[in-house]
């Protein structure tokens, strides 16, 4: 048994609560189990109990042995010495605070239902995924779509941070922000992170003066990526290669060091030379992005605007100096999806937010005709009865599995706690 199933039972008053007394028999009335503090000090704060004839209002501590108290050293610390009760599974010493007074005592074991306690070890055995998984299939419609929801809203809610500090750095220039997220993006988890700091290399005033040009930013790309770095025959890449330090000199900015890009384990249509061709085309054919996109809720509208191909030269190359047979090499439909999903509605997220506007309706309908990630967790989940239809859902997902099944926080999720509740 571990503390958070003692949370769990005081904040919903999971107990006999009529027939409470402390170790020392006076009898308890909760008037307010008070306020869940997830912080450091005292488990729940500004709580209101009635203990023998006396009301007290303060904090509440849960330990599952007293003698725990002094295990943490809370007698040493001044944030509980208001605690008004201690709340405990057994009750083996007294604690007393820096005064001498002896602070009252619950023991809950002799209170709790038996088979409150049968569904929780139930919950809490391992199994070869998640705890809950041979129970998925129980949880009602109406938990699982509300509970989807705000698991939705809270990836949003991360993911706004780094947005925010983005845009911090970049001096409150969205563009600049959707630039960066969009070179991640395009990166995918292998170059993602690098192709990201080879955006925040790049001031993005430059890349506005030179859209204009495509070679010119293809050369600034691919030269920040360090892939115009050797000597090479192409004609191509000299061009490039030529620009670029052009541009280095024409706007007296520095060619700042990055990891190496990964070419490794790619198919070759994700290759880092094709993608940062496509991320320079889509700047050169669409000026002021974010102003067109920041507020589609059109996914056909966002397909026409990203949906450009890489420059002629890599129809028929992967790498310099190495000819391949012919292909237009299009962003396709299923790669915008994942910019849509992880660029395009964090970013309206966060900007709407920024601007005091609700956009939650647009956002669940522009997700709905999203197709639903492709990936082991999805997996998993459609094998023990869970089947994402759309992006939303496998976006809920991916932040139950990640923040709440892989950190063991059954009890604050809502399919947990509805186990719990099982008759």
């Amino acid at each position: 048994m571990k503390e958070d199933f003692l949370h769990y039972l005081w904040k919903f008053k999971k107990f006999d609560a009529l027939n409470l007394k402390t170790s020392n028999g006076e009898e308890i009335t909760i008037i307010n189990v008070g306020q869940y503090l997830e912080l450091a000090g005292p488990d729940f704060f500004n709580s209101q109990i009635i203990i023998g004839d006396q009301k007290w209002a303060g904090n509440v501590e849960i330990h599952l042995k007293s003698s725990d108290w002094y295990v943490h050293h809370h007698e040493r610390d001044e944030a509980y010495e208001n605690v008004i009760l201690h709340v405990v599974w057994e009750h083996d010493t007294e604690i007393f605070r820096k005064n001498n007074t002896e602070i009252p005592v619950l023991e809950l074991k002799n209170h709790v239902d038996i088979l409150t306690i049968v569904n929780y070890k139930t919950l809490m055995t391992p199994k070869s995924w998640i705890f809950c998984e041979k129970q998925l299939k129980e949880i009602n419609e109406f938990t699982l779509k509300n509970w989807q929801e705000r698991l939705f809203f809270e990836r949003l809610e991360r993911k706004s941070k780094s947005i925010y500090e983005l845009l911090e750095q970049t001096n409150n220039d969205w563009e600049a922000v959707l630039f960066c997220l969009l070179a991640k993006n395009f990166g995918l988890n292998t170059n993602g992170a690098i192709f990201m700091k080879i955006a925040q290399t790049i001031p993005f005033s430059i890349i506005r003066k030179e859209s204009f040009e495509v070679e010119n930013l293809e050369a600034l790309l691919l030269g920040s990526a360090g892939l115009l770095d050797s000597e090479k025959e192409d004609s191509y890449f000299n061009n490039l290669k030529f620009r670029y330090f052009y541009l280095l000199h024409k706007y007296q900015f520095e060619k700042k060091n990055v990891e190496p890009v990964q070419f490794f384990k790619h198919r070759p249509d994700n290759f880092p030379t094709i993608r940062l061709s496509q991320l320079a085309n889509l700047y050169h054919t669409q000026q002021n992005l974010f102003s067109k996109i920041s507020t589609s809720n059109s996914l056909q509208n966002i397909y026409e605007i990203v949906e450009v191909p890489a420059s002629s030269y890599w129809q028929n190359h992967y790498q310099f100096d190495k000819e391949s047979p012919k292909k237009k090499k299009k962003i396709s439909k299923s790669f915008i999806d994942l910019i849509v999903i992880n660029t395009l509605i964090p970013l309206q997220f966060a900007y709407a937010k920024n601007q005091g506007k609700e956009i939650s309706e647009d956002l669940f309908i522009l997700l709905n005709e999203v197709a639903p990630e492709k990936n082991a967790i999805m997996d998993k989940f459609t094998s023990f009865g869970i089947k994402p239809k759309n992006a939303f859902e496998s976006q809920s997902l991916l932040q139950l599995k990640n923040e709440y099944c892989n950190k063991s926080r059954c009890l604050e999720c809502s399919i947990g706690m509805e186990l719990l509740k099982k008759s």
